[in-house]
């Protein structure tokens, strides 16, 4: 299984266009060491020609500009994309389809309550009609393991997380299962096993059961604390709130995965406040003392 990360930051990317905290400053005025990063997406091939498409970024033109494996090769107008499975219905994992539009029609996975948002409060498939047939559903059902034709060996397990769906869905206040989900996905010809959840809240003990079985865990990153977005002044929420668990504190993120020392783990949908952005910081030294990594765009894993 090869695993492109296209993009490993939080929604806003990094830095952030209107956000001036200390690591958007300092990226900006070179004074600390990090890197910049576009929002999460990875891209997912058994055979490194067709590639699936987790979550459309917005800036997804840049992260196909940086990879040139999906650039057109074989004809005048040509992708490799041969596939996009959406986790969620927010507005940083599904308006890269926008930008996709001169490509329709586009097979597209998700489940219904990812559907239903996406013909409602952001109709992207009714819009998206007018572009040669726009985006051809394909649904996941929750207990229902499911391939993508493009690459056959990859075989790909929802599997539903508790979250909230986003501000603009008309269920925002009343949540279903398949408003977002992770994957277990495995490669038949290698056996190799990804657990990938970008958002991920609370971690169940039906979850752990899941992450047990896989080679790399590629996890929720967004915040090292849950007032982070407080503590900066960035916000008014919680990470709790908004269906992200910190990494730090009792119960967090790597309490979870330290659970795990045989798997390979790494964090992604990184938010620009968090400090393990900053590669000289304490909690980024955290990391490495555990054996936790931090995703990168360009990162390349292979399973």
């Amino acid at each position: 299984m090869h695993i492109r990360i296209l993009g490993s930051a939080a929604g806003g990317g990094f830095p952030q266009w209107n956000c001036n905290c200390p690591n958007c400053r300092g990226l900006r005025e070179g004074s600390i060491r990090a890197h910049a990063r576009t929002q999460s997406s990875i891209a997912l091939s058994d055979d490194g020609v067709n590639w699936i498409i987790c979550n459309a970024s917005p800036d997804i033109r840049a992260q196909i500009e940086g990879f040139p494996a999906l650039q057109p090769a074989r004809a005048v107008r040509d992708t490799a994309i041969r596939g996009l499975i959406l986790l969620d219905s927010q507005i940083d994992h599904t308006t890269g389809l926008l930008t996709l539009r001169e490509g329709c029609p586009h097979e597209v996975w998700c489940t219904d309550m990812v559907h239903q948002d996406l013909t409602t409060g952001f109709p992207l498939f009714n819009m998206l009609e007018h572009w040669n047939g726009g985006l051809k559903w394909n649904r996941i059902g929750l207990d229902d393991p499911f391939t993508v034709p493009a690459c056959p060996n990859l075989r790909f397990t929802p599997i539903p997380l508790r979250s909230a769906a986003p501000p603009y869905s008309p269920h925002r206040h009343d949540p279903h299962p398949g408003d977002n989900i992770g994957l277990f996905i495995e490669d038949a010809n290698t056996g190799g096993v990804l657990f990938y959840a970008p958002g991920l809240g609370q971690v169940h003990d039906h979850l752990l059961d899941w992450m047990a079985q896989a080679d790399c865990l590629l996890v929720d990153g967004t915040l090292w604390r849950d007032d982070e977005m407080i503590q900066f002044g960035c916000g008014t929420k919680l990470g709790s709130e908004m269906g992200h668990l910190p990494q730090s504190g009792e119960g967090g993120m790597l309490e979870v995965l330290a659970g795990f020392p045989r798997q390979r783990k790494v964090l992604i949908h990184i938010n620009n406040t968090n400090p393990i952005l900053n590669e000289d910081s304490a909690e980024r030294a955290e990391l490495a003392r555990q054996g936790v990594e931090v995703a990168w765009d360009g990162m390349e894993i292979e399973l």
